[in-house]
């Protein structure tokens, strides 16, 4: 966590808020990790399921219960775009979607493919449950050109300079990382019935 770019400009350091909002998805059963001979964690993919909401529903606004002022304004980013952005929209048939949370490698072991490796886990469990689309929120260039190059594609961009709170810039993490970008993939191979499942 401490390599992610806004992770980083704020300074966010040591925060048990964050720790726990990043491994609340594991009891999804869908993350996956790569580890060494010895049993040594080299990378993780943090994944979670999305479920379509109701039609009434009020998205929750997760940085309203938080107190830790850094990590705050990291959740009133993804408030944010939760508010502008519902990927259900562009999927009208679909009631489950795979949100890919976290996806890190020990510095010691990047440009291996270790990224690449666990996306494709990802996708082969998706195929494997019947979920046709994966979801991820990229605050990092670095990540997001990992997706592209697995053939992901952008259906959402704030810029972060574009995004303000009562006139301020909240966000300025150092180039390339300019914007926060969602990207999806989809499983073009699943037998799914007209509402998504199987």
């Amino acid at each position: 966590l401490q390599d992610e770019p806004i992770n980083t400009f704020l300074n966010i350091g040591e925060c048990k808020e964050l720790e726990e909002f990043s491994l609340k998805c594991l009891k999804d059963n869908c993350s996956y990790k790569a580890v060494t001979k010895d049993n040594e964690i080299i990378g993780v993919f943090l994944n979670s399921l999305i479920h379509r909401p109701a039609v009434d529903a009020v998205p929750e606004k997760a940085a309203d219960d938080c107190e830790h002022p850094k990590f705050k304004k990291v959740l009133g980013l993804m408030d944010y775009i939760e508010e502008n952005f519902n990927i259900f929209d562009l999927y009208p048939e679909t009631d489950v979607i795979l949100d890919g949370k976290i996806v890190s490698v020990n510095t010691n072991y990047r440009g291996m493919g270790i990224a690449g490796l666990l996306t494709e886990k990802t996708l082969q469990y998706m195929r494997n449950h019947n979920i046709p689309v994966m979801h991820v929120l990229c605050t990092s260039h670095y990540s997001a050109r990992v997706l592209e190059k697995l053939g992901f594609h952008e259906v959402y961009r704030l810029n972060y300079d574009d995004y303000k709170v009562n006139d301020e810039i909240v966000l300025k993490p150092s180039e390339p990382h300019v914007a926060a970008r969602i990207l999806v993939k989809e499983i073009a191979d699943l037998k799914t019935n007209s509402n998504g499942k199987a």
